[in-house]
């Protein structure tokens, strides 16, 4: 009972923090303010998907949510690599 409250609490909050890292995506000054802002909703995306594994009591939300966090690592590092270098192959 006092848990399905707390994932209920922890699901808004994060969802909140999502929504709030879209208006920083939108809004950011430059291209790295950018990056980590794609960066940070990546870690709010795969909370969340933890979180409705909880509830649900799945077991293939956490191997999603372990994808997410691969791809999620991968993509950012192509983009930081992109703008130190210029390419992302060399």
């Amino acid at each position: 009972m006092i848990t399905a409250y707390a994932l209920d609490i922890a699901l808004g909050c994060f969802g909140l923090a999502l929504i709030l890292n879209l208006i920083r995506l939108a809004t950011a000054p430059s291209l790295t303010d950018r990056i980590l802002a794609v960066d940070t909703m990546t870690v709010n995306i795969i909370a969340i998907i933890v979180l409705t594994g909880l509830g649900s009591g799945s077991v293939l939300n956490l191997d999603a949510a372990i994808l997410f966090a691969l791809t999620g690592f991968v993509s950012t590092v192509a983009f930081c690599k992109y703008l130190l270098r210029g390419s992302i192959i060399e």
